[in-house]
C-alpha cells in the first residue's frame, strides 16, 4: 500500500530517468566516469583521480568542482582532501576544474523523492539510492540544494586518502622498505628508522602508475586536524585584494563586447522591430536575433560595453502579447482561484482531515489565507559570459552553477559535439540559484558565431538582469486548524498553490522532458516538517502561470516556512499556548528538532519580561537536512520597527567548518529578512516593473540586526548549510511584529503594511 501510494506520488523528474536507469542497469551506475584531468596535464604533473593532481615540483592541486559564490565551498572541499592527504590547507592550490560528468552531484537530488528527511523507512532509502543513481546517469554537475558538502564528504576524503596510500606505496619501493614502516606529514613520506623522507612530488609520477585502492580507510572524526574546525578561507585574499577572479574580469586578446535586449514579455516574439538607429550608433558592429528555450531578443555586438548598452536602448521593438496574465492582480487571482480547485496532490495526509473538521465547533477553528510575491535573485554580479568560437571549438567563461547542463545546451545551440565545448567556471559574484540557468551563456555562445572567431564578452545591464530572471514563484496558501481542549491542533489542513518550479525549469533546461507527477517544491517546507498532528494534510496545487520560475535560495521552503510557521503562531495564540511550548510538544517524536528549539529559546532567554516596545518571535524549519530555529527581537522606534537581534540554533549533524556555517546562517537570514521586509517583483502589461536596487533593495548594514549562532551536532545524518538560514527568517520576524503590535500580517513584503527603521 505504501509503495503504491509512493508510486502515485512519484516525484517530478522524467520518465527518461527511470527508463535510462533500467536500460543502463546497475553496471552503469556503479562504473566510474573517466578522469577528466588525464588529457590536460602540464609537464611534470600527474593525476590520481578526478580531484587530485600532484606535480614533480610538489605543487598539489585539488579540484573542487562546485561553484564558489561566496559560500566557502572551495575551502571545505579542499579541507576534506587535505585532511586525508595529510597536508596543510595552505599547501593546496584549488581549482574548479572542467565540466565533467565525473563530478556529478548525487546529493543534489537524492532527497528529490516525496519523503521527509527524517523518514528512514526502507522505501525512502530505496528512493534515495535510486535518485543518487539518476544524478549519475544524467551527469548532473551542479551547485545547489545545499548539497555540496554532503556530496563531497566521502568522495573528496576518499580522493585524498587514495592518493596518500599510492604515494606511500611508491615511496616504499623507492626506499626499499615496507609501506607499513612509512608515515606522512605535511606533504612528505617519512621513514623514521632511517631518517629518510621524500616529498610527495618526488614520487608522484611513479605513484600515479599504481592501481588506486578501491575503498581506502578514512580517518575517524576524533583524529581530524582540519575538519570540524574553522579554516582560513582560501578565496579571501583574492577577494579583498580585488584580484580578477570573476566572470566580469575575463579579458582575452582582440576581444569584442556585447549585451542583449530580450523580450520584456516572457516567451513573446517581436511583432515589429526597427534596428536602424541602433545599428548606426558609434562602436556597433552587428545586431543579431537571438532565439533560445528562454525566449527571444537581440544580441548587440560592439567595440565596447557602453556602446552596446546604448544601442540596446535604441532598439525599437513591439512584442507579442504574453501567454500569462498581464498584471499582478490577475496573476494573484489565478493562484487564489487554484486554492478552490479539486486538483492537487496531498504530499502529507495523516489521519482523516475531512472527518476531523466535519463536526468542529466554530470556536475551535483557526483559518487564514496567506500570500507571497515573486522574487528576483539579484546577485551583485550581473549576468555575464565570455565566448570564443574558433576552429570549431567553443570556449565559454561564465560563472555558472551547472557546468554540464551549460555545456550540453551550448553544444546543441551551436550544433557542436559536447567534447568541442569547454566550460571555464570562475568565481561567482553571487548565485542563489540564478546561475543554474544557461540563458546568459547561450546568448554569448550564439553571439560568438557572429564575431569571426574573435572572443566576445557579453554583459547584461542590471535592468536586464532584474527583468529577465527565473524568479522565486509567487504562492498563495489557505490554512485551517482545529484545536483540541489542550490548545494543540488535532487537525491541520494546508492548501498551497504556486507555479511549478520543476515544470518551468524543464521547459528551459530539459525541453525534451515532460514533468510527471506532483511538484514537491510547491509544498517543501510544509509537508515535511517534524511535527506530530493526528490529522495533518498538506496539498500542493500547480497554478497555470508560465512566468519563468526557478530555484531561489531555499526554493519552496522560502515561502512555506513563512506560511507554516506563521500559521503555527496563529494556532498558539488561538489556543493560548506559548509558541515555544507549542512546538516542543508537537516535536516530541523528533528529538533533534526539539533540542534546536530548546537551544534557541535558551539563547534568547525566551519568556523573560522585555521592556515596553520590544518583542520576540520564533520560527523553525527543517530544510536540506538541517534543523534550524530562529528568534527575532524587534523594537518600536520613532522611525519604525527596528530589528535588534537574531538568535539562530542549527543542527547540521556534522559541522565541517563552524566558521563557514555561522557565516552562511547569517547570510541566509539576511537574505530572507531582506525579502521579508521590502522585496517583491510585480507585473504590469506583462512586464516586470522593478529594474534595479532602488526598487528591489536588500537590507543595508545599518538595518541588519546583531546575530548569535549556536551549532549542534545531534542528528546522525549531515545536513546542508547554504540555504537553511532563509526559511525561518520571515516568519520569525512576522511573529515578532505580531507580538509587538498585535497586527497579524499574512502577506509579504511586510514593509507594505508597516515601516521599518
Amino acid at each position: 500500500m505504501v509503495l503504491g501510494k509512493t508510486t502515485r506520488r512519484a516525484f517530478l523528474f522524467g520518465a527518461a530517468a527511470i527508463a535510462g536507469g533500467a536500460a543502463f542497469g546497475y553496471w552503469y551506475v556503479a562504473t566510474p566516469y573517466p578522469n577528466p584531468l588525464q588529457g590536460a596535464l602540464a609537464e611534470g604533473e600527474t593525476t590520481f583521480n578526478p580531484y587530485v593532481k600532484i606535480a614533480t615540483d610538489n605543487t598539489i592541486t585539488v579540484i573542487a568542482p562546485r561553484a564558489e559564490m561566496g559560500q566557502g565551498i572551495s575551502t571545505t572541499l579542499a579541507a576534506m582532501v587535505a585532511e586525508e592527504l595529510d597536508v596543510p590547507l595552505e599547501a593546496l592550490k584549488v581549482e574548479h576544474g572542467p565540466a565533467s560528468w565525473a563530478y556529478y552531484n548525487s546529493a543534489m537530488i537524492e532527497e528529490g523523492g516525496p519523503f521527509a528527511f527524517y523518514d528512514e523507512s526502507v522505501t525512502a532509502e530505496i528512493m534515495r539510492s535510486v535518485m543518487g543513481g539518476v544524478s549519475k546517469i544524467f551527469g548532473l554537475q551542479g551547485t545547489g540544494g545545499s548539497a555540496s558538502t554532503r556530496d563531497g564528504f566521502v568522495k573528496m576524503r576518499q580522493a585524498g586518502a587514495a592518493a596518500r596510500l599510492m604515494l606511500i606505496a611508491a615511496a616504499a619501493t623507492r626506499l626499499n622498505v615496507s609501506a607499513g614502516e612509512l608515515k606522512t606529514s605535511a606533504g612528505r613520506i617519512v621513514h623514521e628508522p632511517s631518517g629518510r623522507s621524500l616529498a610527495y612530488g618526488e614520487v608522484a609520477l611513479d605513484a600515479a602508475k599504481l592501481s588506486p585502492p578501491a575503498d581506502p580507510p578514512l580517518k575517524q572524526k576524533s583524529a581530524w586536524t582540519l575538519l570540524g574546525k574553522p579554516q582560513k578561507r582560501i578565496d579571501m585574499l583574492a577577494k579583498v585584494t580585488g584580484a580578477p577572479i570573476f566572470g566580469m574580469d575575463v579579458v582575452l586578446p582582440n576581444m569584442l563586447f556585447g549585451t542583449v535586449k530580450l523580450s520584456p514579455r516572457f516567451w513573446a516574439k517581436p511583432a515589429k522591430v526597427d534596428l536602424s538607429k541602433a545599428e548606426k550608433m558609434p562602436g556597433i558592429i552587428k545586431i543579431v536575433p537571438l532565439q533560445t528555450h528562454y525566449g527571444h531578443g537581440f544580441g548587440i555586438i560592439a567595440e565596447n560595453t557602453w556602446a552596446a548598452f546604448k544601442a540596446a536602448d535604441a532598439i525599437e521593438a513591439e512584442w507579442d502579447a504574453p501567454e500569462y496574465p498581464l498584471d499582478s492582480a490577475a496573476i494573484a487571482k489565478v493562484l487564489t482561484d487554484a486554492l478552490s480547485s479539486p486538483d492537487g496532490s496531498a504530499m502529507r495526509n495523516d489521519g482523516d482531515v475531512d472527518v476531523a473538521f466535519a463536526d468542529a465547533p466554530a470556536e475551535k477553528l483557526v483559518e487564514a489565507d496567506y500570500w507571497v510575491p515573486y522574487l528576483a535573485h539579484a546577485p551583485m554580479e550581473p549576468m555575464n559570459a565570455t565566448a570564443r568560437l574558433k576552429d570549431g571549438v567553443l570556449d565559454l567563461w561564465a560563472g555558472n552553477q551547472a557546468p554540464t547542463i551549460t555545456r550540453r545546451l551550448c553544444a546543441i545551440a551551436l550544433g557542436l559535439a559536447e567534447d568541442k565545448v569547454n566550460i571555464h567556471t570562475p568565481s561567482l559574484g553571487g548565485g542563489f540559484g540564478r546561475r543554474v540557468e544557461a540563458d546568459f551563456s547561450l546568448c554569448a555562445a550564439l553571439m560568438a558565431k557572429e564575431t569571426g572567431e574573435r572572443p566576445i564578452k557579453v554583459v547584461w545591464t542590471r535592468e536586464q538582469d532584474m527583468r529577465q530572471d527565473a524568479y522565486r514563484p509567487a504562492a498563495a496558501g489557505r490554512f485551517q486548524a482545529r484545536l483540541g481542549d489542550d490548545g494543540l491542533p488535532v487537525a491541520l489542513d494546508m492548501k498551497i498553490s504556486s507555479p511549478s518550479i520543476i515544470a518551468s525549469t524543464l521547459r528551459r533546461l530539459f525541453p525534451s522532458m515532460s514533468p510527471l507527477g506532483p511538484d514537491k517544491t510547491i509544498v517543501d517546507g510544509a509537508y515535511n516538517q517534524p511535527y506530530t498532528i493526528p490529522n495533518y494534510r498538506v496539498t500542493g496545487i500547480a497554478a497555470p502561470v508560465t512566468i519563468p520560475v526557478g530555484s531561489w535560495r531555499s526554493v519552496g521552503n522560502s515561502f512555506n516556512g513563512f506560511f507554516h510557521e506563521s500559521f503555527l503562531d496563529e494556532i498558539a495564540v488561538a489556543g493560548k499556548t506559548d509558541p515555544v511550548d507549542l512546538r516542543r510538544r508537537m516535536m516530541a517524536d523528533y528529538p533533534a528538532a526539539m533540542k534546536v528549539v530548546e537551544k534557541v529559546a535558551a539563547m534568547a532567554k525566551w519568556g523573560e519580561k522585555l521592556p515596553a516596545g520590544k518583542a520576540k518571535g520564533i520560527a523553525f524549519c527543517l530544510s536540506f537536512g538541517s534543523w534550524v530555529g530562529e528568534i527575532v527581537q524587534v523594537a518600536q522606534t520613532s522611525s519604525g520597527i527596528r530589528l535588534e537581534k537574531v538568535w539562530i540554533a542549527v543542527d547540521v549533524g556534522t559541522a565541517l567548518d563552524p566558521g563557514i556555517i555561522e557565516a552562511q546562517l547569517i547570510s541566509g537570514a539576511i537574505y530572507g529578512l531582506s525579502a521579508a521586509t521590502g522585496q517583491e517583483i510585480t507585473f504590469a502589461d506583462g512586464m516586470v516593473e522593478q529594474s534595479n536596487f532602488h526598487d528591489f533593495d536588500a537590507m543595508r548594514i545599518n538595518q541588519c540586526p546583531e546575530f548569535e549562532v549556536a551549532i549542534l551536532e545531534n542528528f546522525h545524518k549531515m545536513g546542508g548549510v547554504g540555504e537553511i538560514g532563509t526559511p525561518p527568517a520571515a516568519p520569525a520576524l512576522a511573529n515578532a511584529i505580531f507580538a509587538l503590535t498585535g497586527k497579524r500580517i499574512r502577506s509579504l513584503p511586510l514593509g507594505k503594511e508597516i515601516a521599518f527603521a
